[in-house]
């Protein structure tokens, strides 16, 4: 019985086989609920941060409205005739 000593090599080599790549698939779940977790708080930092340059943007545009309809700062202010280059129908 010569070929006993190599079927139990081989059991225990499937064996051992069969225990890592179990722990291998339990680390990469792991790491893939790590990553959709991490990939979720990014997300979500991110459209807090679009949300707020688009506030950002609004706020400027108002005030600038407010302060700079009518004045040589605002570019769309015709410095030839006195009037607004806006308003087409006029």
């Amino acid at each position: 019985m010569p070929s006993t000593p190599t079927l139990a090599l081989i059991a225990l080599g499937l064996v051992a086989f069969a225990v890592i790549a179990i722990r291998v698939i339990r680390s990469l779940r792991r790491l893939a609920r790590a990553r959709t977790l991490v990939g979720d708080r990014v997300g979500n930092g991110v459209g807090l941060l679009k949300a707020r340059s688009a506030a950002l943007k609004v706020a400027i545009a108002d005030r600038r409205s407010t302060e700079q309809a009518r004045t040589r700062a605002n570019p769309a202010y015709d410095r030839r005739g006195g009037g607004d280059r806006r308003i087409t129908n006029g």
